[in-house]
């Protein structure tokens, strides 16, 4: 007997497989205990609460196998671009000790609370470049469209979310490396569709980094308390919680939209 119905590809099929894998991978890594600093810049404090708390995501929000290939492909683009860097001859510090092995820079604070952990500190660079040092170094991978947006108009305007994590990584790596905040951050770009790179100097924000400070601590306060933080929103129907277009700019669903307005808390 005859079989019409579809059947999946070769290339589907193995597709299949290697997202299984990277989901796979993904449950079994342990869950995250402490506020990531480099979420502080969100726009809501309810979400960060509920990351911090480490609560499951709506059904279907949890990552799609796609998206943790495009994660990987952006850890990668950031190893190259560490390797692109120092064979221009800036002394790129990317793990303390400059070993494969060494452990990465970083901060731990509020009881291990809160944590960070720094791409990079540029430790020196040919003189031509004028770059004071030590200097933090940012990298983000982006397509086109943003990767054109931050060209245009710099990373705090066109990104603050990655304004305010360069400004509290500065801030809160002072301890362990001296003048880091005297020193303007240097974040560089990749445009994963054309491999171009985009870098520039990111002056500290000493009242950006404080407010993204007070933010952590009133997050970890108002959850170890109990008590739910004001959301970003007013409605369930915001762009903030069911993701699109605002603005010019796209934003993704809330994971836990679906938990933050079921219960009205």
């Amino acid at each position: 007997m005859l079989d019409f119905n579809p059947r999946p590809s070769m290339a589907e099929r193995i597709n299949m497989l290697v997202d299984a894998a990277l989901i796979a991978e993904r449950e079994a890594t342990p869950p995250r205990t402490y506020l990531g600093a480099s979420r502080l810049g969100h726009a809501c404090e309810r979400a960060l609460q509920f990351e911090f708390a480490g609560a499951p995501k709506d059904e279907g929000q949890d990552f799609s196998g796609r998206s943790l290939r495009i994660f990987a492909i952006g850890h990668e683009l950031e190893d190259l671009a560490i390797r692109w860097l120092r064979a221009a001859g800036l002394d790129l510090y990317s793990r303390k000790g400059n070993r494969p092995d060494g452990d990465q820079f970083g901060f731990s604070v509020a009881g291990g609370r809160i944590r960070g952990h720094v791409d990079g500190i540029v430790a020196a660079a040919p003189a031509a470049l004028g770059l004071r040092t030590p200097a933090l170094w940012e990298c983000k991978t982006m397509n086109a469209k943003n990767w054109r947006a931050c060209v245009k108009d710099g990373v705090t305007k066109s990104k603050p979310v990655y304004a305010a994590q360069i400004a509290l990584y500065q801030a809160y790596m002072e301890a362990t490396v001296p003048g880091i905040s005297a020193a303007p951050a240097l974040f560089t770009a990749i445009n994963k569709d054309t491999a171009e790179l985009h870098h520039e100097l990111v002056p500290f924000d000493a009242h950006l980094a404080q407010e993204m400070s007070d933010r952590a601590v009133a997050v970890v306060r108002a959850s170890e308390a109990g008590e739910w933080l004001p959301r970003a929103a007013a409605e369930p129907t915001a762009v903030l919680c069911r993701g699109g277009m605002a603005a010019g700019k796209w934003h993704a669903p809330c994971a836990w939209a679906g938990q933050c307005w079921g219960e009205r808390r």
